[in-house]
């Protein structure tokens, strides 16, 4: 598997998505789903970032512009810094997003890849992320059907991942700042540069471990010890996203040196057992800012689900479509008869 691996990353990059004549340039595409993904040229590229001169986000590997696309239609670009392994990256992103069209996923336009730097066009979503809004220099009070919904989104665009691909899909980054929000607040998960494809729901260890350390406060202990990837990497990030919504609070704190799980550890147990305190403990942990303005059993609902979620041991998580199921039980705030529907990949 690892020869057969390595002998299709180094065949064509247009093989590798189903372009057959890549002198064509960009009348060339691919067709997804209901939708249609471009192969631009680099003058396009250039042209529609103004030269590049627009810097809206900035990543480890990638810088993302505002684009003015046709008409007046706004995309954002975004652009891998090029070498040997960040290339490869960029291949492995550019085959999962060509397979995935769902309304809480943000929607992928096309790509460049004539320059060693790869360039991605997706849909501009206005509204930031979810770091800057509930953690940044000016940060927003998203009320609590707000974030039940963002939670709930996020969940369904998960289980589609785990589920209702095909191949399977790990997103492998989940955290607050790959959570985009549109004009209405609706979860858009972005940034698949750590997603792997093909994916059972049972957690086995691989015959080669390789470490790649994430995020602070989302990756899940049993990844870093291991090297082991599976669903339930996550489904632990999912849970630390909705602690985050529930809380307000960061799940890292670098001038404290702290995790969030960590702070919380010992309420998420007491909430667990159901003793007489449980709901005062709730209570206590619920966004200080939200000022009294949430229901007390949807908070405890969630924090339970968070406790499953962050369970040591992987094969003791449930799994996305069993929290999206709990969360259509127990959480009033969200009608799930509004959510949006999934829709399958193209295979």
């Amino acid at each position: 598997m690892g020869f057969l691996l390595k002998f299709l990353r180094r065949r064509k990059p247009t093989a590798a998505i189903g372009v057959a004549d890549e002198e064509k340039g960009r009348d060339l595409s691919v067709e997804e789903g209901k939708g249609c993904v471009k192969r631009f040229k680099w003058d396009e590229i250039k042209d529609f970032t103004k030269d590049f001169s627009r810097l809206i986000g900035q990543g480890g590997f990638s810088n993302v512009y505002l684009a003015n696309l046709s008409g007046s239609a706004l995309g954002a670009v975004k652009i891998h810094v090029g070498n040997d392994r960040l290339n490869q990256v960029f291949r492995q992103e550019l085959d999962i997003l060509t397979r995935l069209r769902h309304d809480n996923i943000v929607k992928f336009l096309g790509y460049c890849d004539d320059q060693e730097e790869g360039a991605m066009v997706f849909e501009y979503v206005p509204n930031g992320n979810l770091q800057e809004k509930l953690h940044g220099k000016e940060r927003e009070l998203l009320p609590w059907k707000t974030r039940m919904s963002i939670a709930f989104q996020l969940a369904e665009a998960i289980e589609f991942l785990h589920d209702k691909c095909s191949p399977l899909i790990v997103h492998g980054d989940i955290k607050a700042s790959n959570i985009l929000l549109d004009e209405r607040f609706n979860c858009k998960l972005c940034d698949f540069g750590s997603a792997k494809m093909g994916f059972s729901s049972t957690v086995v260890p691989p015959r080669t471990k390789h470490i790649m350390v994430g995020s602070p406060g989302y990756t899940d202990p049993h990844y870093l010890r291991t090297g082991v990837a599976s669903k339930k990497n996550d489904v632990y990030s999912l849970g630390v996203i909705i602690l985050e919504l529930v809380t307000g609070m960061e799940a890292f704190c670098p001038e404290r040196g702290q995790l969030l799980t960590r702070m919380v550890a010992s309420n998420l147990r007491e909430i667990a057992e159901g003793g007489g305190g449980a709901a005062e403990t709730v209570a206590g942990m619920v966004d200080p800012r939200l000022d009294g303005e949430f229901d007390l059993e949807e908070a405890k609902a969630m924090l339970i689900i968070v406790g499953l979620c962050l369970q040591q041991s992987p094969t003791a998580r449930p799994s996305a479509a069993e929290i999206l199921q709990t969360m259509k039980d127990k959480i009033d705030s969200v009608d799930s008869r509004l959510s949006s529907p999934a829709k399958d990949c193209d295979h």
